[in-house]
């Protein structure tokens, strides 16, 4: 008579995608809090944001700079395979390339708060850093190449100096109410489209 236990030593893999799911849903609901919130935002805040115990926090990162870490792995992951599924589904490459701009810039926005938290770690978060250039830059040059080729934009423009543009665009934001990049990465956009021709 074997009966299912809370602790669950069962081989299946439902605990496993139990887990995994609550990690993913901490992991969404730890960048939401970093953003209105700050990196030093209460623990019991995010679990609250996730509908999870705290202790369900701890069980996956044990320390802050943990949490800090996983979140801004999964927000490079996220960006990362969008581009893509962009490409298939938007109505141009050029459209992907905005659309695909727009989810960067709200990375951006989380990940210049995660760059703070992680000055005390300079070895992870180098490390981190080269991860994002790694995983982004091609996504950026497979967007940038579609579009050039699509006519959409003119040909010239590196990826990492997009990345790094929309970057330094995006930089001390909330310091001042009166200033939207969004505003100014729309111009910058628009000065990398080709005229119509016909």
């Amino acid at each position: 008579m074997a009966t299912e236990s809370p602790a669950g030593e069962s081989p299946s893999g439902g605990k496993r995608a139990d887990a995994q799911r609550n990690r993913q849903t901490v992991l969404t609901a730890a960048a939401e809090v970093f953003v209105t919130s700050g990196v030093d935002a209460p623990i019991r805040q995010i679990a609250a944001q996730a509908g999870v115990g705290m202790a369900t926090i701890y069980r996956n990162f044990p320390t802050r700079a943990d949490l800090v870490t996983a979140v801004y792995r999964h927000q490079i992951e996220e960006c990362a395979e969008a581009g893509p599924n962009l490409l298939t589904s938007a109505d141009s490459p050029f459209d992907a390339l905005r659309q695909w701009i727009d989810l960067f810039v709200d990375f951006l926005v989380t990940k210049h708060g995660l760059a703070d938290a992680l000055q005390s770690d300079n070895d992870r978060f180098a490390a981190l850093h080269a991860h994002f250039l790694d995983r982004l830059l091609p996504v950026c040059a497979q967007l940038l190449d579609a579009a050039v080729e699509a006519g959409g934009i003119s040909p010239g423009t590196q990826p990492y100096e997009l990345m790094r543009g929309i970057g330094n665009l995006c930089i001390r934001r909330d310091n001042d109410p009166r200033y939207d990049p969004r505003r100014l990465i729309a111009l910058l956009l628009e000065g990398l489209q080709r005229p119509h021709a016909s």
